[in-house]
């Protein structure tokens, strides 16, 4: 268990206010032993509040390209169908974990990837659990796309008491899953969007646990890609449009047995352009006339 860096002006400043105030009630009322040890006592339990609040513990991550982790500690509140309409402009699975005072606010990615997308947003400051918070409260929007081409968009949100919200990421980082990415101050929600056809593997009221437990199986890039765009299947016995008559086709010839007819019978095709030309008869060729015999002169002489 170690204190994370985000609490350390906190801490500062919660130790000098405990400081400052026991050192005034033991100038201005030394014998009220009564009140300094109700004063003792409240010190003491703001300063563990502030120490518990920013804890962050230590532990293995199991990372798996397949799965998402849960981004941070807190209690399922809301699993629907939605349309998400910031980046993605889809229906997703929405899936959102409020995160009570008393949680660990360590943020930390869901997948392993590839930051595509990245935006901060100032708003209101709702109730965590109140429906218009994942749209109208300060917050942030990431998206991430894995090495299979498969995206999931979180959001961070500031709740009633949370007025600040810390970020470590940019567009265009390669992050890995489970690696922290932010942290919310007093209590927030974490709202993320998954793809249909995902496998969700908690219930609405669970405990979940960031980074640790596993809120959904991804499908494949290839499943995603079949679910949005189905494949047109074609006949593969009915011929192509504009498929031309192949041309040294031969005709198909069926050889008569009988011995009337010495002619074969030949099923009708279609004529080629060398069919016809094989079929053309043969032009008469005139043979030349036969050379006169040369006059003898001895007939002459007779």
């Amino acid at each position: 268990m170690t204190f994370h860096k985000e609490g350390y002006t906190s801490l500062a400043i919660t130790v000098l206010f405990i400081f400052v105030l026991n050192a005034l009630i033991q100038f201005y009322f030394p014998q009220a032993h009564t009140l300094k040890w109700i004063i003792y006592i409240l010190s003491f339990l703001l300063f563990v509040i502030i120490v518990q609040f920013f804890r962050s513990p230590k532990f293995h991550i199991s990372t798996d390209e397949t799965t998402v982790l849960c981004p941070a500690d807190g209690k399922v509140v809301v699993i629907e169908e939605t349309e998400e309409t910031e980046f993605l402009k889809d229906k997703r699975i929405q899936l959102s974990v409020f995160m009570s005072p008393v949680n660990v606010h360590v943020n930390r990615n869901p997948i392993a990837g590839v930051v595509s997308y990245f935006k901060y947003h100032k708003g209101k400051y709702l109730v965590a659990w109140h429906p218009k918070s994942s749209t109208e409260n300060e917050r942030t929007t990431i998206c991430v796309q894995n090495s299979e081409g498969v995206s999931v968009l979180f959001r961070q949100i500031a709740g009633a008491l949370a007025r600040r919200i810390v970020w470590y990421v940019k567009e265009g980082d390669t992050v890995e899953q489970g690696q922290q990415f932010g942290f919310i101050k007093f209590g927030s929600r974490v709202d993320v969007f998954l793809p249909l056809g995902s496998k969700i593997l908690v219930n609405i009221g669970d405990v979940v646990k960031g980074g640790r437990t596993l809120l959904a199986e991804l499908p494949s890039a290839l499943t995603t890609a079949t679910t949005e765009a189905p494949e047109v299947k074609t006949s593969s016995t009915t011929p192509p449009p504009h498929a031309k008559p192949t041309v040294d086709e031969e005709p198909t010839v069926i050889e008569n047995d009988g011995e009337q007819q010495e002619l074969p019978l030949v099923i009708d095709q279609p004529q080629t352009e060398e069919s016809e030309k094989k079929a053309a008869p043969a032009k008469s060729v005139k043979k030349p006339a036969p050379a006169k015999k040369a006059k003898d002169p001895k007939e002459d002489q007779a």
